[in-house]
Order: C-alpha cells, then sequence, then structure tokens
C-alpha cells in the first residue's frame, strides 16, 4: 500500500522520530483484515489472502531468525508478527491515511472518490495491525509514509521484504531501490502471477523481463502492473544483489461469491547482496 504522494508527518509522528506513536485499537468492527489471521483473546479472523498453509514459501524460506527486518506494506500486519514469531526484530513500513495511493491514471476516473475511498480502507487497515499489535504483544516499530521516500533513520536492516506491493506502486524501480539502500544482506520480492497470464498461450510473454500493465480498469485501479519473475532478477541485479533465487508456490485467495478459497499462483525471489570485493574477476 504504496504512494507517489508525499504529504506532512501525521499527529501519530512525533516530531524528529520516524516511529510511529502505538495506538490502543480494541473494537474489530473498525478493522479491515487483509489476511486470514489467529489473533490471540479473539480467535480467527477471515481476510482476502489466507497465507497460513504456505507462508514459509511466500518469504522464500528464508530463516528471520535474530535478524532486523524492514518489512514493506505490512498491512493488517500477519506477515510483521509472523517474522517476529521466527525470531526477528521488525519495522513495519506502510501507508497511513496521511498519504494517498499511487492510483492508475485510467482515463476517465474519478479520482477524488477513489482516493477518498482508499483512505478510508487505509485507516482500518491501520486499525487491524494495531489491534493485532496489542494482541500479539508485538515489539515491532511501524513507521508510515511512501515507498519513495523511506526515511533513513530507520538504519540498517539485515532483510527487507516487499511482498505483493510492487505491482501496486507506479514506479517499482525506485521502489525496490529505496528499500535496498537499508539492506545488508538480503531482499524477499513476492507476487502473484496473474491467472489470465497462465491460461494465456501467450503467456510466454509474461516470462521476459518486462513490465506489462493491466488491461482495462476492471483489473483495479489499484494495481499497476504484472512484473514477471525475470524483471525482479535484474532489478536486483543492477542493486548489487547479484545472488538470486526463484521459487514458485500458491497461496489462497477467497472468492467474494461464495466465500471459498482458490490456489492462486505466486513468485518469490531472494537476493543476497555481494559486496565488490566478493566479485569474480574475468
Amino acid at each position: 500500500m504504496m504512494s507517489n504522494e508525499k504529504e506532512p508527518l501525521s499527529d501519530s509522528v512525533t516530531k524528529g522520530n520516524v516511529y510511529a506513536i502505538p495506538r490502543i485499537v480494541t473494537d474489530v468492527n473498525s478493522c479491515y483484515f487483509y489476511h486470514t489471521m489467529d489473533i490471540p483473546g479473539h480467535g480467527t479472523v477471515k481476510g482476502e489472502w489466507n497465507l497460513h498453509p504456505n507462508v514459509k514459501d511466500y518469504y522464500g524460506n528464508v530463516d528471520f531468525k535474530g535478524k532486523r527486518v524492514l518489512e514493506i506494506g505490512t498491512s493488517s500486519g500477519f506477515g510483521c508478527f509472523t517474522m517476529e514469531k521466527w525470531g526477528a526484530e521488525v519495522t513495519a513500513f506502510d501507508l497511513s491515511p496521511v498519504y494517498s495511493w499511487d492510483i492508475v491514471p485510467f482515463h476517465g476516473t474519478d479520482y477524488r472518490q477513489i482516493i477518498w475511498n482508499m483512505k478510508q480502507w487505509i485507516e482500518k487497515v491501520n486499525n487491524a495491525f494495531w489491534f493485532c499489535h496489542g494482541a500479539f504483544k508485538s515489539r515491532a516499530r511501524v513507521v508510515y509514509g511512501t515507498v519513495y521516500a523511506i526515511p533513513g533513520e530507520i538504519g540498517m536492516v539485515d532483510i527487507a521484504t516487499a511482498c505483493s506491493v510492487l505491482l501496486h506502486v507506479r514506479d517499482p524501480f525506485l521502489a525496490l531501490h529505496n528499500a535496498c539502500t537499508l539492506v545488508k544482506d538480503t531482499i524477499i520480492v513476492t507476487d502473484v502471477i496473474p491467472e489470465y497470464i497462465i491460461k494465456d498461450k501467450t503467456s510466454q510473454i509474461f516470462f521476459r523481463p518486462a513490465l506489462r500493465l493491466p488491461r482495462n480498469a476492471s483489473d483495479v485501479n489499484a494495481t499497476w502492473w504484472y512484473l514477471p519473475p525475470e524483471i525482479i532478477v535484474d532489478f536486483l541485479g543492477v542493486l548489487g544483489f547479484e545472488e538470486t533465487r526463484v521459487t514458485h508456490h500458491k497461496q489462497l485467495w477467497e472468492k467474494k461469491d461464495d466465500n471459498t478459497y482458490s490456489e492462486v499462483p505466486f513468485y518469490t525471489v531472494v537476493g543476497h547482496r555481494r559486496l565488490p570485493e566478493d566479485r569474480v574477476k574475468v
């Protein structure tokens, strides 16, 4: 949930401190849960996505124990609290209603109404994060902002994750670049492979290092790109993460018509930074 629009810090951030002041949220009806979550003291809440069965595949089977992690696009916090459970110290980064989502500029779109609706939705997602933060007794810290201005005050991290994020931003390379500047070793990028591309006889076009725009406004104003894993590998190579591994897996998405889940294909790229002295001279 990232944006290109930079706006003033919200009242939840103290001057000179990039970290949001933790909030107490107790009303579950004020929340929107993007992922299915098992919340202590509350039970299971259903979200659009259920990552539980294949969550380790979603994060590339990386070992998070003892690592400092920057999570780009925390949403309602499933990934954040999962990585904490795995032993990580997590800084969660996301939009707040102070910032606007990157909206795809389809001709004839009523931007003002869409942006307003998105801000209301973002507030509910933020509420869900803080609801869970309290329930899990989490120690994670939160920074609100845009991927085009990730504050250096966060400091260096061992791992950064950008999972199901880059398809939603107008400039995915810049977003990835900004995240990578704070990463000492490992970057994890996960994204969806659209179903129609798999069924399309020309789907091999998707698996080339190129960006592909969505077809029309019915593909949602919040989705900019279909990004094949090959272009992520190329991006990471430019940014100094020359050792990459690509894996494929499936995650569960809730069908809106009958509230059942279907399997959706994903890929995960894990990149490791190679220092200049580690490169093989030819």
